[in-house]
């Protein structure tokens, strides 16, 4: 099974947003679609990791189930034929590519803004997912908590994460140049999800403007307006303020576009800036029709974080090394895991002769005599099975470890054995 760790989805790499924007999925339809998995597929362990820069299922099969997985990613899509968009997923079903994958995922080595700061959060929601799917098994147990301890490393040995080169502060830094001629510039934050409280805190330390808030949950806006000293506007009929800022910044999710080129009007005198941070998109391409309104999407706000972005740059050779150090550890345990049934099978087949040979020789022992003989003999075999365990484990790691096990299949006939002893 370990052997069978796979992975399938699209990225801004391969996939324009247009594209990416059909497979976005919120909590509710990661867990669903978990459910599916659960359900129709012959998958053992699943991981379903969606976020504004891809989507990908990670999972554990005998098989490539590829098809069937971007089948039910496809369903309920508007798409009138499943070609228009297989050719955008890409597959890993080689384990290490899979695991190797998985692990600058959640470093923030594949990041549109590299070492973003949100993707571990995302990876330790979309893992809890899992298990109350019960879709994580001992492989993607061990495999999590190795890639947090590596996040944890990389944290305190590299300035990978120095500073705040995430997507919402590189919108922050655009905004601060786009609105440094203005006279008291006013800016809307729509959406105060994870990106949308990250551009708040950095609007708050950077931009001079007046800035306003506005969420579906208003004791959320309320919050972040008070920690920032941000205005609020009831989300219901904010719509028809949308003509009163300078600024917008909309990271709502949504399945219908939001702002349109009627409720921004065109009445524009001065500039005007729209940020979508939403995947799906919530802004109408078609603004950019108003004379003066400019559009930027996600994949136009990257690498705008330029000395914290320039610091992480140089760390991606310690931060690669760390990572490759930490995936070599965990392919080491797949392999040994990979030979502890074995093992198992060879520990249990020296304890039966023990018992055996005990219960022949000392019937008529004294219980004291009996205890010393039963610790002496436990003793020696733990040290006579020591070396061949250390063998075998060198042996899987070098990846010769058949052989051994033939070899030790064929002198103790460890086939008769079972993997747990009765006690």
């Amino acid at each position: 099974m370990h052997s069978d760790f796979r992975a399938v989805g699209i990225s801004y790499k391969n996939a324009p947003i247009s594209v990416r924007e059909l497979f976005a999925l919120d909590e509710a339809s990661c867990r669903r679609l978990l459910q599916f998995i659960g359900d129709l597929i012959d998958i053992t362990e699943a991981l379903v990791l969606s976020t504004c820069n891809r989507t990908e299922v990670y999972y554990s099969s005998s098989r490539d189930q590829s098809e069937d997985l971007i089948k039910l990613l496809t369903l309920g899509r508007e798409l009138k034929d499943i070609n228009q968009v297989k050719e955008y997923f890409v597959r890993y079903n080689d384990r290490n590519e899979a695991t190797r994958h998985l692990f600058d995922v959640a470093a923030g080595l594949e990041a549109q803004v590299t070492g973003d700061l949100q993707i571990i959060n995302q990876v330790k929601n979309a893992y809890q997912w899992a298990a109350d799917e019960n879709l994580a098994g001992p492989f993607m147990h061990r495999l999590l908590h190795s890639i947090f301890f590596t996040n944890k490393r990389i944290v305190q040995e590299t300035p990978f994460r120095d500073g705040a080169a995430s997507v919402s502060y590189a919108a922050v830094e655009l905004i601060d140049g786009l609105v440094k001629n203005f006279n008291n510039p006013q800016i809307l934050v729509l959406g105060i999800g994870d990106i949308g409280e990250d551009v708040c805190k950095n609007l708050k330390s950077i931009v001079k403007a007046d800035v306003f808030v506005s969420n579906r949950t208003e004791k959320r806006a309320r919050e972040i307006a008070r920690e920032c000293s941000f205005n609020i506007i009831p989300y219901k009929g904010v719509c028809e303020k949308f003509k009163d800022f300078d600024v917008i910044v909309s990271s709502v999710a949504t399945e219908q576009l939001l702002i349109t080129k009627d409720l921004i009007g065109t009445d524009t005198y001065t500039f005007r800036y729209l940020l979508d941070l939403s995947v799906p998109r919530s802004i109408s391409e078609d603004v950019e029709e108003i004379p003066g309104v400019i559009l930027f999407n996600i994949d136009g706000i990257q690498d705008k974080a330029s000395t914290a972005l320039e610091k992480r740059m140089s760390a991606i050779p310690a931060v690669s090394a760390i990572i490759q150090e930490a995936v070599s550890e965990f392919n080491n345990w797949t392999k040994e895991m990979e030979v502890s049934p074995t093992i198992n099978k060879l520990k249990n087949a020296l304890e039966q002769i023990r018992r055996e040979e005990i219960a022949r020789y000392l019937k008529n022992n004294t219980e004291k005599e009996s205890e010393i003989v039963d610790k002496i003999t436990k003793s020696m075999v733990q040290k006579i099975i020591k070396l061949p365990v250390l063998q075998l484990k060198a042996a899987c790691r070098r990846g010769e470890a058949e052989t051994l096990i033939d070899v030790l299949n064929d002198l103790f006939d460890l086939e008769k054995h079972p993997e747990k002893l009765d006690s």
